[in-house]
C-alpha cells in the first residue's frame, strides 16, 4: 500500500498536534512545579498530614510537576509521563479542591475547569502519545 501526500501531510499536523499538547501542558504544569521548588510545598505537607497521609508523600508532587512535565515535552516516556501527570491532578483535586467538585464559579464557568483541563489533557496525551517531533520519535517505547 502506498503512502500518500494526503496521508502523509494528516500524519504531519497529527504530529504537530501532539507536540502543541505536549508542550503547552507540560509547560504549563511545570510552572506549577516550579513555584513549588522555589516557594516551598508546605501547603501540600500540611494538607496531607490533616488527611492522615504522611507529609513525605507531599515531595511527590516534583516528579508529578516537574520531572514528568520535562519527559512530557521532551518527548521521552511520554505515555507514563502524562499518567504521572494525570494521577498528581486527581491527588491536588481532592486534597485542595474537593469542595467545588460540582460547583460553578461567579462568573459562571465549573469552579474546576484549570484542574479538569490539565487532568484531562494528560490523559489525552496518555492516549496519542507523543508523535514523530519528539526525543524517542513516533515509535520510541513507551512513547
Amino acid at each position: 500500500m502506498a503512502i500518500t501526500d494526503a496521508s502523509r501531510t494528516r500524519s504531519s499536523y497529527e504530529d504537530a498536534g501532539k507536540l502543541l499538547l505536549r508542550v503547552t501542558v507540560g509547560l504549563l504544569i511545570l510552572f506549577h512545579g516550579v513555584a513549588k521548588v522555589t516557594g516551598g510545598i508546605g501547603f501540600i505537607t500540611g494538607a496531607l498530614a490533616k488527611a492522615g497521609v504522611p507529609e513525605g508523600v507531599g515531595y511527590l508532587v516534583y516528579v508529578g510537576e516537574v520531572v514528568a512535565p520535562l519527559f512530557v515535552i521532551l518527548g521521552a516516556w511520554t505515555r507514563p509521563a502524562a499518567l504521572v501527570i494525570a494521577g498528581n491532578m486527581v491527588v491536588a483535586i481532592f486534597i485542595a479542591h474537593l469542595n467545588d467538585l460540582f460547583s460553578i464559579s461567579k462568573t459562571g464557568g465549573y469552579a474546576l475547569e484549570l484542574q479538569a483541563m490539565y487532568l484531562f489533557s494528560a490523559i489525552a496525551i496518555t492516549l496519542l502519545g507523543a508523535g514523530r517531533y519528539s526525543l524517542a520519535g513516533a515509535r520510541g517505547r513507551w512513547n
